[in-house]
């Protein structure tokens, strides 16, 4: 964008970020104010694995959504769900180890295996993006130390089916690894019933890691507040990472996903059909040429027309007709030729309108 003017009557249209701009309701921001101006322990450290009050409240709701028994001993809070995510694999995997990760990737996973010293070893999707339990099975070594499941997908948005979760599941619980699944985006998930019964089983913490994140949730991004589900005896692994790296999650943010679970399910529910109106104007909106691969939670996956690789095109979207998206190359291997073919456009931030407007200015671009 450096260099890039976008005059007035073409607004640069920003389909890059999967998180919303917008600040939490009025009602929230009221309940931080007010935790910021009459709670001292709001500016103090607190627990390391967060608040008990918050530990307890998402362990009941997960129990309440899912089924099965979550304790709060079994949660931890963390400082956004990326930061989930690294101190989990902190736990799992040392220089030299691997971890199992679909393709296309979410690529903070990739980097923060890459900076640890971990092969991601990648699972390439076949048919709607989904990936396959067998194809997994043939890549785990004695090496292998977790599989990795994002549902709804990033960047796909493609939800995985219960019993394709089930069976990753089972195939980890086999094998004697871990499988975590990042559920960042579950509270906008299309299905009205529980995404899977993984937590009915009575060892789920042997096996099962999830991860979650309030900012999508209640809009709660510059907060970072996110969620390890997992056992006691991980979680006492998991406090010695997080006690270095920042001691404790943001206090005041805390507070606010405590409050927003307590009173905004009505709030998060209008969230969510607003989400869904969007994916439905993803899927039936005219674009010819673009091929919708995913869609669903922010995400629209599309293979693009063009002979240009998407590394390529992303660039001259943003100069010759203000749009702003992320290429497949951001999520794939650099050895997988498909990643130049691809463009994710997440509508976190663009109603069905916006959507209508984006598809306008890509039927009319040429590189």
């Amino acid at each position: 964008m450096e260099g890039v003017t976008f005059p007035p009557d073409r607004p640069l249209i920003n389909v890059s970020q999967a998180a919303p701009v917008d600040p939490p309701p009025e009602g929230m921001r009221q309940a931080i104010a007010e935790a910021a101006l009459k709670d001292a322990s709001a500016h103090l450290y607190g627990p390391v694995l967060g608040l008990p009050d918050l530990r307890s409240e998402l362990a009941a709701k997960t129990s309440r959504i899912y089924g099965g028994t979550i304790r709060e001993g079994q949660v931890a809070i963390t400082a956004g769900c990326n930061q989930a995510f690294c101190a989990i694999t902190a736990t799992l995997a040392a220089p030299g180890d691997e971890v199992i990760l679909p393709t296309p990737w979410y690529f903070n996973h990739k980097m923060w295996l890459d900076m640890s010293g971990v092969k991601a070893v990648p699972l390439p999707c076949g048919a709607g993006l989904l990936p396959d339990p067998d194809q997994a099975k043939a890549l785990i070594t004695p090496a292998t130390r977790a599989i990795v499941l994002v549902s709804p997908n990033n960047p796909c948005g493609v939800e995985y089916p219960a019993p394709l979760l089930r069976a990753f599941y089972d195939l980890a619980k086999a094998h004697g690894i871990a499988l975590i699944v990042d559920e960042t985006y579950r509270d906008f998930h299309a299905a009205p019933d529980a995404p899977h019964d993984l937590f009915s089983d009575p060892d789920w913490d042997s096996t099962l890691i999830q991860l979650y994140s309030f900012s999508k949730a209640y809009r709660l991004t510059g907060h970072r507040v996110g969620a390890a589900l997992t056992s006691p005896a991980r979680l006492a692994q998991v406090e010695k990472f997080l006690d270095t790296v920042t001691i404790c999650p943001n206090q005041l943010g805390q507070r606010a996903a405590l409050w927003g679970m307590r009173n905004l399910d009505q709030w998060l529910a209008g969230e969510r059909d607003e989400i869904l109106a969007r994916r439905t104007a993803m899927e039936t909106g005219t674009l010819p040429g673009w091929d919708l691969l995913g869609c669903g939670a922010y995400f629209g996956y599309f293979r693009h027309p063009f002979d240009l690789p998407s590394d390529e095109l992303a660039p001259k979207l943003v100069r010759d007709a203000g749009i702003l998206a992320l290429p497949g190359t951001m999520f794939r291997p650099a050895s997988d030729p498909a990643g130049g073919h691809e463009m994710r456009i997440a509508f976190a931030n663009i109603d069905s309108q916006g959507i209508a407007d984006l598809f306008a200015r890509l039927r009319g671009f040429a590189p």
